[in-house]
């Protein structure tokens, strides 16, 4: 007798016949996937280009496995999957542009592979609307080029899903199987405690439902959660994190103290291009900013409701409640918000909601209904012209800082801070790895060092403080040459670079 859960897997509602002649949507499904993924990675160099600089935490991540500039301090929570997979290019390259390319055709690839992951699961015009739907976020385009984690983590997340909803329905089904492990590893081997907030539905059904129980399937998330994150539970140890409970304690710490703390309004003023609200503060962002991000959980709902009216539960909310852990940490359980956070929970929401589109807008025959497509259709075009504008204001701003921490690079060099030296104060973690030299910290959450360490290395290299044109600089740089530049207040340890005038300015 057939296995049930392919029967219940067949039962997916599909077009009535092909689209074009001798062609079915079934035949061209991958080619169409694939276009999709193209577009993406094209979009990328297009709208957020290559000439981006990097960020401060792609500075940090880069530093890393970089001959440009000495790693920065890797505070508790950060993990190393994102640096080893910039390495090939940063080992022997500086090029920026060149990491972009990297990364933008790397992640459009990627893409492709996760909407693969889905096949038999979903008619393939519900995964092309899907990957459409997530690779036009202004968020996923932003993020999709860049030396950050998030992406990442996202992917892993929908094709881990995929992967074990399939091999579910086929327990003969190897490779599925083993996309559940290799998906599970690079989810935390990127960020390990959202691989493990991601998991934990997948880990609850296949240990406790019965009919779901397949021991290739708990062996294969387990061994990947535990191969992705072994470096960073080493690190725990061998490192100066003090174990494991220490570093995620630490990294709590970091992140404010993890505890019930609503961060909903924050996330929704990061929607309009705050890559960090911290603190988060101001008015929310115009409603039509905002409107996408209210209509997500109506959306998901209605395709739930799909789901079970078809008979196929599974697959819809498994992914939805997998997305819904993937948030929960970020809404209720830290006092800030970056966009970047919920990607993942972007990412397993899309290919539910374009099934949940799509039915709207088809009859039970596969016809079009004409009212509703023309409602759906201009409801997604007001989105991505939205999507698109938050993109080109975030993309400007972001590029914009990272060319005035460039110059204040070329600026400390003009002054006779070259490498090897040593910044410390605002912003000189990125700025630090701009002008090549090692950055440090006396407090907060990249404390590296104390007043007695910086003064004891002033003595033989190069070492600046950047502050305000303001605030008041710390006792240690009491005698150090003040200048003046572009509102910061640049202090250099005596014996760097040109003299001096008599006031200690130029």
């Amino acid at each position: 007798m057939a296995n049930s859960s392919n029967i219940a897997l067949a039962g997916v509602r599909r077009p009535a016949g092909p689209s074009v002649a001798g062609t079915s949507w079934r035949d061209r499904g991958p080619a169409l996937i694939a276009v999709v993924a193209g577009a993406f990675t094209l979009a990328q160099l297009v709208l957020v280009g290559p000439g981006m600089g990097l960020g401060w935490d792609e500075t940090v991540y880069v530093s890393q496995v970089s001959a440009h500039a000495p790693a920065a301090y890797f505070s508790a929570p950060r993990a190393r999957g994102i640096s080893l997979l910039v390495a090939p290019v940063t080992l022997w390259s500086s090029s920026t542009a060149l990491l972009r390319v990297y990364l933008a055709v790397l992640s459009g690839a990627a893409l492709y592979l996760a909407l693969r992951a889905w096949r038999g699961l979903f008619p393939a015009g519900v995964l092309v609307l899907g990957g459409a739907l997530f690779g036009s976020l202004w968020i996923t385009l932003f993020y999709g080029p860049q030396a950050m984690p998030n992406y990442w983590v996202a992917i892993g997340a929908l094709a881990g899903t995929g992967c074990f909803l399939r091999a579910h329905a086929d327990p003969t089904d190897r490779a599925a199987v083993r996309g559940v492990a290799v998906s599970a590893a690079l989810m935390a081997w990127m960020r390990p405690t959202d691989a493990l907030w991601i998991a934990t539905p997948l880990l609850v059904v296949v240990v406790f439902l019965r009919r779901w129980r397949r021991r290739a399937l708990v062996f294969a998330l387990l061994a990947g959660l535990a191969v992705g994150a072994a470096e960073w539970i080493t690190e725990a140890y061998v490192a100066d994190y003090g174990g494991l409970v220490r570093r995620l304690s630490e990294g709590s710490r970091i992140q404010g103290g993890l505890g019930w703390d609503i961060a909903v309004a924050d996330q929704l003023r990061s929607l309009a291009g705050r890559s960090l609200c911290r603190p988060c503060t101001g008015p929310l962002p115009n409603p039509a900013v905002t409107a996408w991000w209210f209509a997500l959980p109506l959306l998901a709902v209605l395709a739930a409701c799909v789901a079970i009216g078809a008979r196929r539960p599974a697959r819809t909310l498994v992914p939805l409640a997998c997305a819904a852990t993937a948030a929960f940490p970020y809404l209720f359980l830290i006092g800030y918000a970056a966009p970047r956070f919920l990607l993942p929970a972007y990412a397993l929401l899309a290919i539910p909601v374009a099934d949940g589109l799509l039915d709207l807008v088809t009859a039970p025959d596969g016809r079009w209904r004409p009212l509703a497509g023309t409602l759906v259709a201009l409801g997604l075009a007001c989105h991505l012209a939205v999507q698109f504008t938050v993109l080109h204001r975030t993309v400007a701003r972001t590029d914009a800082d990272r060319h005035g921490w460039s110059r204040t690079a070329a600026e400390l060099h003009r002054l006779g801070v070259r490498p090897p030296c040593l910044l410390t104060g605002n912003d000189s973690v990125p700025i630090a790895f701009y002008a090549g030299c090692s950055s440090a910290a006396t407090s907060g959450s990249n404390a590296n060092s104390t007043p007695a360490d910086i003064t004891r290395t002033a003595q033989h290299m190069p070492v600046a403080y950047l502050g305000t044109a303001t605030g008041r600089p710390p006792a240690y740089t009491h005698g150090w040459p003040a200048h003046s530049f572009a509102g910061i207040r640049l202090y250099i340890a005596p014996g760097t670079g040109p003299s001096t005038t008599p006031g200690g300015h130029r």
